[in-house]
């Protein structure tokens, strides 16, 4: 059975001739969470709309479950649900009434829309909060409501722009907890410029950069797309730091806890630089007790991939 939830192909939309999203295609399939990274302006939130239908592309297709989202919209929509940044909530509303009202717009018939709106508020934690005003939920809580409104319909694709904006610790927690569970029955995508909610709550990662994707992958293969610069060095009785400096293919050394980091001026080198590393502390009596490659995270590559884009 095919699995495919949402099919996007060559994904564009210019203004005024400027493309700020430029020929971005992916898949999806149905349990799967994908983290859409990308910094402050990097076209995330233009890419969601589109997704949504909430903005034509000027090129490109979106499908959902093989429904052209231009050609059919109503029924493509009616299957996704989305929060963008600021969820749309009617603030003077309680959060029952505010749930009822967007199952309605969902076409779920009166008859159901009870047993919606409490499965909904199970489901993102707000089964006592049903009488309160929206406007006099934290933040917090505003956030569970517009994503209960989101899967309130039971849609196969759910679509979270920045959903932790905003929020404590603990409530960023709740929510991360929240978006893991939602990706066991829907496909989610997460649009985030925060790097540890991809690493978290994300199966897969795509990383957009000045309107065009500069990754699509898993995170363990995004961590060994870029070969490590660096070594780290553990020596029980170490030289002084210009002695390993002045090893062939050392371009620096750096203290990092009770390691060394070599900075190598060539990551293909590294095997020969730690091979070199192992004569020099036999013969200097340093007592090695630990060389490897220095795995760059999440955060390092990503810089990497960006910068290298902006170099470009």
């Amino acid at each position: 059975m095919d699995t495919v939830t949402v099919e996007v192909r060559d994904l564009t939309r210019a203004y005024g001739g400027n493309a700020v999203v430029r020929d971005v295609s992916f898949n999806l399939n149905k349990g799967e969470v994908l983290g859409f990274l990308g910094p402050n302006g990097a076209g995330k939130s233009t890419t969601m709309k589109m997704l949504t239908g909430n903005l034509a592309p000027t090129a490109g297709t979106v499908k959902i479950c093989g429904i052209d989202i231009l050609e059919n919209p109503k029924e493509a929509k009616a299957l996704i649900g989305y929060l963008p940044e600021t969820p749309p909530l009617y603030k003077e509303l309680t959060v029952d009434e505010m749930l009822a009202l967007a199952a309605r717009m969902h076409g779920i018939s009166r008859g159901k829309v009870q047993r919606a709106v409490a499965h909904a508020k199970e489901r993102t934690g707000l089964t006592d909060m049903g009488k309160r005003l929206c406007e006099n939920l934290s933040t917090g809580y505003q956030q569970r409501v517009g994503i209960a409104q989101a899967i309130i319909h039971n849609p196969m694709v759910v679509v979270l722009d920045e959903p932790t904006r905003g929020l404590d610790p603990i409530q960023i927690r709740d929510i991360r907890a929240l978006i893991k569970e939602l990706g066991g029955e829907h496909s989610v995508i997460l649009s985030t410029h925060i790097l540890p909610e991809v690493e978290m709550v994300c199966d897969h990662v795509q990383i957009i950069h000045q309107g065009q994707l500069v990754f699509s992958g898993e995170i363990d293969e995004l961590r060994h797309s870029r070969k490590s610069d660096s070594l780290l060095v553990g020596l029980r009785r170490p030289p002084a730091g210009a002695v390993l400096a002045a090893l062939n293919g050392v371009v620096a050394v750096e203290a990092v806890g009770d390691l060394v980091r070599l900075k190598l001026a060539d990551a293909d080198a590294a095997g020969a630089v730690a091979e070199s590393v192992v004569q020099a502390s036999v013969t200097g009596d340093w007592a090695l007790y630990h060389v490897a490659p220095d795995t760059p995270s999440l955060e390092d590559v990503f810089l990497q991939l960006t910068q290298m884009e902006e170099a470009v």
